[in-house]
């Protein structure tokens, strides 16, 4: 069933918009028995047993608030063991991407948005991030507002490849940055090569899009088809807290005519929505120029480099789907 993106649902209440703050469906079951640590790296099993641990001192009677960072480059099983968390611990709780948490706070206000979450007792982050001074400062106050009102946190990082071996990774700079709550993380370093890619580079491969588009016609998976500057157009259009609900609408995505986004805003945009759809587990076919040189070069070793190099690694695990 081909869907038009103008017919997507974009309107989300509050009720919704925490709603939807649950782990990924790609991790909506897994658990700390299920992650496969790398024996070549014995910090990720160090990881295993501090999580746990983690989650049983935030679930003891009497606690106060404290949280655990699990620091580490792309594809280590930190999502993995963030979800785990959130699966395991009695409080009530909430598990949201980076971007999601600062999105939500843009859309309800800050005040609303520490009323809101100051209802649960675990926040879980996902890739906290670090590049945009704004951000940080906003998350900054509201992770010290959540923590005198009693809220844990449990929150992951990400690094770009090429700081690998730096040391303590983003650890210096999350409590740096974060400085009025740092005090109350254990920083966990997990080490390790990103399991989505072991031994390979990323590869892209352009699709017949129409002939994939007519066999979803028939089908019975719900499909996106789009050219790429009307779907940057349309998710400039929209508040960045919107689309989780639009990937929960459709399975497949089919973007033609790639090419090398030249705005900054438009491809961190595009980042953030890729973000939503690899965690919806959707699959996606592209024609166009090389996926991989959707982001500029410059852009790559910028500001934002975390989170464009983390999106190529997520854009190239959707094209290895199968279509449903």
């Amino acid at each position: 069933m081909l869907i038009k993106l103008q017919d997507l649902v974009t309107e989300i209440s509050i009720h919704e918009l925490l709603a939807e703050m649950v782990p990924p469906e790609e991790f909506a079951s897994v658990s700390f028995s299920s992650y496969i640590p790398d024996a070549n790296f014995p910090s990720q099993q160090d990881g295993v047993a501090k999580s746990i641990d983690f989650v049983r001192s935030i679930d003891s009677k009497g606690k106060d608030s404290t949280g655990i960072y699990l620091d580490g480059g792309f594809g280590v099983g930190k999502t993995h063991l963030l979800a785990s968390i959130y699966h395991n611990s009695r409080r009530k709780k909430l598990y949201s991407p980076f971007i999601g948490v600062t999105s939500a706070i843009g859309y309800l206000g800050f005040a609303e948005a520490v009323q809101q979450f100051s209802k649960f007792g675990l926040l879980c982050i996902d890739e906290f991030e670090l590049d945009d001074p704004g951000d940080t400062m906003v998350m900054s106050r509201f992770l010290k507002e959540l923590a005198n009102k009693g809220t844990c946190f449990a929150a992951t990082s990400n690094t770009p490849p090429n700081a690998l071996g730096e040391g303590r990774f983003a650890a210096d700079a999350f409590q740096r940055e974060i400085q009025s709550v740092a005090d109350r993380f254990e920083i966990v370093r997990i080490d390790g090569e990103d399991y989505r890619h072991r031994g390979l580079e990323l590869s892209f491969f352009s699709a017949d899009l129409s002939k994939l588009a007519q066999e979803a016609s028939v089908s019975g998976s719900r499909v996106i088809t789009a050219d790429l500057q009307d779907l940057l157009v349309y998710l400039g259009s929209l508040h960045q807290s919107r689309y989780a609900k639009l990937s929960e609408q459709f399975d497949v995505l089919l973007i033609s005519n790639i090419e090398t986004i030249n705005d900054q805003y438009e491809g961190i945009r595009l980042v953030s929505f890729i973000d939503r759809c690899y965690e919806a587990g959707i699959a996606l076919r592209t024609s166009g120029i090389n996926l991989g040189e959707i982001f500029r070069e410059d852009h790559l070793v910028g500001a934002y480099q975390k989170k464009y190099r983390r999106a190529l690694s997520r854009l190239a695990a959707m094209c290895a789907r199968e279509l449903p």
